[in-house]
């Protein structure tokens, strides 16, 4: 206090007070404004470090690929593995499903075991009403075209399966639908659609159709269904029984037939032999009627007469010259190998 009555705070002799508190310096239990900013810009630092550090890498397993994108334009496509991209959004990444086979329901969902009339009931080529349920199994065969190409690509593949599955039903008749052509329409709708999804290039490839099931509309023509399947059942039994009975007597028969081919062979040959030994014998006797045409002639004359009158004893004159001595020999004698005496027949015989 100064002798004038008033107060006075501030350092006497141009000193401060010891222990005591002055305005003119800060307390030395609290830090400069300095320092806490520079703690709150390292920490900050320290933060978009780890941020970035966090952010830089990505990792991608062997059932995806990545799409990663530069300020929103594709730059790049990683397989599987751990990558680098650029932090705080200049780099985005979008990991698609590539090697996962993903499936379309159309007529029936199995969640729930619901039945969906509106996707299955079809009409036949033959104006008839069919319900047919497909199965589709698909999977994405490029990611770029798949995120960015379309906006909603499963969606398209089941209407384009829809259509076509339509289409080749709709030119079927309900026999071979319901029966023995379903496997001519599941590839007939596959050879469509990929085919179409070859020139929409959405990032979608198809894998397989297949006809879950198919039956007619109502009770009475399923049960008539079921009745012609059985008769063709049946008819294939018995044809099967028919083939059956056939390989068993085929052999048979193919021996009978060997049998009188052998037996026709034998008779040919028989009857060639018969011929050639006819030829060597008539080569023989005109080997004989070329030495003596005259003899051969007479004995062929007697054996003629002899073949023809079996009954009539035929005698021979041997005599010759003028005189009236005949010799009479009977020919049956000379056929039968036995020996006679000549006998004297009276004059002017013959």
């Amino acid at each position: 206090m100064n002798e004038n009555g008033t107060y006075h705070f501030g350092p006497e002799n141009g000193n401060p007070p010891q222990g005591g508190f002055g305005f003119g310096k800060k307390p030395s239990g609290f830090p400069s404004w300095k320092k806490i900013r520079n703690i709150i810009l390292a920490v900050a630092a320290a933060l978009i470090v780890v941020i970035a550090g966090s952010t830089c890498f990505y990792t991608v397993d062997d059932k995806q690929q990545a799409v990663v994108t530069t300020f929103g334009k594709v730059t790049d496509v990683t397989d599987a593995g751990v990558h680098f991209r650029l932090p705080f959004g200049i780099q985005q990444v979008h990991k698609v499903d590539v090697n996962v086979y993903q499936k379309i329901e159309l007529g029936y969902r199995t969640e729930g075991n619901e039945l969906v009339t509106e996707e299955s009931t079809m009409i036949t080529g033959d104006y008839n009403i069919v319900n047919v349920e497909f199965f589709v199994e698909y999977k994405v065969s490029d990611p770029k075209q798949y995120l960015f190409s379309s906006n909603d690509p499963q969606s398209i593949l089941r209407n384009l399966i829809q259509s076509q599955i339509r289409n080749v039903v709709g030119s079927t008749t309900v026999d071979a639908v319901l029966t023995d052509g379903k496997e001519s329409v599941q590839m007939r709708v596959k050879e469509l659609v990929t085919e179409i999804l070859s020139e929409y290039n959405i990032g979608l490839t198809l894998v397989d159709v297949k006809i879950q099931d198919s039956e007619p509309p109502t009770q009475e023509v399923i049960e008539a269904f079921k009745a012609v399947e059985t008769a063709k059942q049946q008819a294939e039994t018995v044809v099967n029984d028919a083939k059956a009975y056939q390989n068993a007597q085929l052999p048979d028969a193919k021996a009978q037939a060997d049998k009188l081919i052998q037996n026709a062979e034998y008779l040919k040959q028989n009857r060639i032999n018969e011929a050639v030994e006819q030829v060597a014998m008539f080569q023989a006797m005109y080997e004989q009627y070329a030495l003596n045409p005259q003899i051969t002639r007479s004995r062929m004359y007697y054996e003629a007469i002899s073949q023809i009158l079996p009954d009539v004893k035929l005698f021979i004159n041997t005599s010759t010259g003028e005189d009236n001595v005949q010799m009479i020999l009977p020919l049956e004698q000379f056929v039968e190998g036995q020996t006679v005496q000549p006998t004297q027949p009276t004059e002017g015989g013959n």
